[in-house]
C-alpha cells in the first residue's frame, strides 16, 4: 500500500472503500467479526460524544482527552463503518444515495414548516 494511495484527494467512499480493504489486508490482517465491528463503532462514536461534551457542553476536559480531537474521532468512525460495509458487501456511495432520496422525499417541506427552525 502506498502512502500516496492514503493521501489522494478527494476521495470517493468506492475509493475509500477499496483503500480501507487494501489496508487490512497490508496491516490488519483481517476483520474483525462485524459484531465486533459494530461494538468498536459504538466506542469510537462515544469517544466522539465525551470530546462534543467537553468542547461545546458544560462538561470540562479530562487530561486524557487532550490528546484527542474531533477530526480524529469522525475518522476513526469514519473507519471502522467503512470495515463493517466492506465485509458485509455494502457501497456507501449507494447507502447515502438512497439515504438523500429518501430524506429529500420525507422532508422536502417539513423543516422549511418548522417554526422551531425559522432564525
Amino acid at each position: 500500500m502506498k502512502q500516496q494511495e492514503i493521501n489522494q484527494n478527494p476521495l470517493t467512499f468506492q475509493e475509500a472503500q477499496r483503500i480501507v480493504g487494501e489496508w487490512i489486508q497490508a496491516y490488519g490482517v483481517k476483520y474483525y467479526s462485524e459484531l465486533t465491528n459494530l461494538a468498536i463503532l459504538m466506542e469510537e462514536v462515544g469517544e466522539l460524544a465525551r470530546l462534543m461534551a467537553r468542547t461545546y457542553g458544560e462538561q470540562s476536559f479530562k487530561h486524557s482527552d487532550k490528546e484527542s480531537n474531533i477530526p480524529q474521532e469522525m475518522g476513526d468512525i469514519l473507519f471502522v463503518l467503512i470495515c463493517l460495509a466492506n465485509q458485509m458487501g455494502i457501497s456507501l456511495e449507494e447507502c447515502l444515495t438512497s439515504t438523500l432520496q429518501k430524506n429529500t422525499q420525507r422532508d422536502k417541506d417539513r423543516h422549511k414548516q418548522n417554526p422551531k427552525l425559522k432564525s
